[in-house]
């Protein structure tokens, strides 16, 4: 963190995926962290670990009401990030970037605090220039059935800009592109969690149009790391900055890595492309590597076997002893396939 002194920060969302990893992270470090999130679809599962932490706290509250509380610094994750949640009420989903935005801009504002940006890769829409950076303008489509999502993270943008702009605010603006790990909500609709639950119920591993369409995947830890450098970056630095990972790959090499490491027989199943889903996205990361002197480092096959052995983790601890019987059988796979991936190999 900047310096060395101990820090009191709210981390909005901090009950999600990305949230509660956040919160892990800042209190490990020593700092007093003040979550706050409306349990739409985060869970005190995700923190429970925390609660006994004298330098936690937690407190429900939806971000499209104004916050009156002292903090240093300010993490802005809260708003549903997966196609299947931010659909679900997109009117809402939409309130939470904008009007979200307003209330810790001015909460920022009132106490002097830095505040982060959590955006997201979706402000740059089905591109056409490839990779993306942070010049890119998108190519978007406003009225569809995404942009309660898009749109709203975009003008949460430019809230942010105006604030710095007319008012000073210290602001910072992550655009984060596909970040998976631990804590991911199974049912969240996202490529890696639907895989991943696919494959350990023995169905078949569902892949939208032709499979072709590509993404770069950033494991959660490295996600973190980002955050935090991002938020310490000292001086004006407010222009966007992409974090991800440029690695790029299809979605039925996902799919085919995710079947190789948990060892399910399953077939592929492939379905229709939804609507507005982009064909092809990766970032360039040249800012990231110059301002933050940051790179993800985590492998994806290593990544997946994390985020696979937490999920059948979570599934031993909520289903029938035959499920369990399965989910061992499948972690002493995929123990022997990270042990072989592991063992040094023979001189030649």
């Amino acid at each position: 963190m900047r310096g060395y002194d101990r820090k009191r920060v709210l981390v909005t969302g901090g009950a999600g995926f990305l949230g509660s990893h956040l919160c892990e992270r800042l209190v490990s470090c020593g700092h007093d962290v003040l979550c706050a999130d409306n349990f739409y679809t985060g869970t005190k599962d995700n923190i429970a670990h925390l609660l006994d932490a004298p330098n936690f706290e937690l407190m429900r509250h939806d971000v499209t009401f104004p916050l009156y509380v002292e903090v240093d610094e300010i993490y802005n994750l809260a708003c549903p990030a997966s196609p299947l949640h931010y659909q679900r009420n997109p009117v809402q989903t939409t309130k939470t970037s904008v009007h979200g935005a307003i209330n810790l801009l001015g909460l920022a504002k009132r106490v002097n605090a830095r505040i982060l940006q959590a955006s997201t890769s979706e402000v740059y829409g089905d591109p056409d220039v490839h990779p993306q950076d942070e010049r890119y303008c998108g190519r978007v489509n406003p009225i569809g059935v995404r942009a309660c999502y898009d749109e709203g993270k975009r003008c949460a943008e430019t809230l942010f800009m105006d604030y710095h702009r007319q008012y000073g605010v210290d602001v910072r603006i992550a655009r984060i592109f596909n970040t998976y790990g631990p804590r991911m909500h199974p049912a969240d609709g996202r490529v890696v969690s639907n895989f991943i639950t696919q494959a350990l119920a023995g169905e078949p591993l569902t892949v939208y149009g032709d499979g072709k369409q590509t993404r770069s995947f950033c494991y959660v830890d490295d996600m973190i790391d980002a955050l935090i450098r991002l938020m310490d970056e000292p001086g004006d630095a407010c222009e966007p900055v992409n974090l991800g990972s440029d690695e790029e790959i299809a979605m039925i090499d996902v799919a085919r890595e995710v079947v190789r490491i948990v060892g399910a027989a399953v077939a592929i199943e492939f379905r229709p492309l939804p609507s507005d889903d982009p064909r092809q996205r990766r970032p360039d990361l040249e800012a990231a590597r110059r301002r933050l002197g940051w790179r993800a480092t985590t492998p994806l096959a290593s990544g997946l076997a994390h985020t696979a052995r937490y999920f059948i983790h979570r599934q031993a601890e909520h289903h029938t002893p035959g499920d369990l019987v399965r989910s061992t059988q499948i972690a002493s796979h995929m123990l022997a396939q990270i042990g072989a991936q592991n063992r040094p190999k023979a001189a030649t």
